[in-house]
């Protein structure tokens, strides 16, 4: 399956890099770069059920794909919630549907630091933007 862009750019880049404090540093970095969510956006209808920290999300169908933002209070949370906006944003929603979410933080190196509730997290938002993907059609 092909990556999105910057899906490959953060991949090599989390490749590139060898113990965890280099990556833990680099994920608060990603964090960083989630653009702010509007007051109006963060809103419960946006909220994530289901994350121990609270997470919004927004997603809209643009030209058969989907871009998502998101915002979160936790910082590692941000991260792994930027890194995932990179991995699905641009895709079509049946390409949505297949993504392998333990996979995706398997390959950047990731997935020992996923503690089980910030899996169950993540896996929380995803369903949320597969869910989004079947209301708006």
């Amino acid at each position: 399956m092909n990556l999105p862009v910057d899906a490959m750019a953060a991949l090599e880049a989390f490749q590139a890099v060898g113990s965890w404090e280099q990556r833990a540093r680099m994920l608060m970095q990603w964090g960083e770069r989630l653009p702010v969510l509007a007051d109006d956006e963060k809103v419960d209808a946006n909220l994530v059920q289901g994350c121990e920290s609270l997470v919004w999300l927004v997603g809209r169908l643009q030209d058969g794909h989907w871009q998502f933002a998101a915002s979160g209070e936790a910082r590692m949370i941000r991260g792994l919630v930027a890194l995932l906006l990179a991995r699905v944003n641009g895709l079509s929603a049946d390409q949505l549907q297949a993504v392998d979410l333990p996979g995706w933080f398997n390959q950047l190196g990731l997935s020992r630091q996923l503690s089980p509730s910030r899996s169950n997290g993540l896996n929380a938002v995803l369903q949320r933007m597969r869910d989004l993907t079947r209301t708006q059609k």
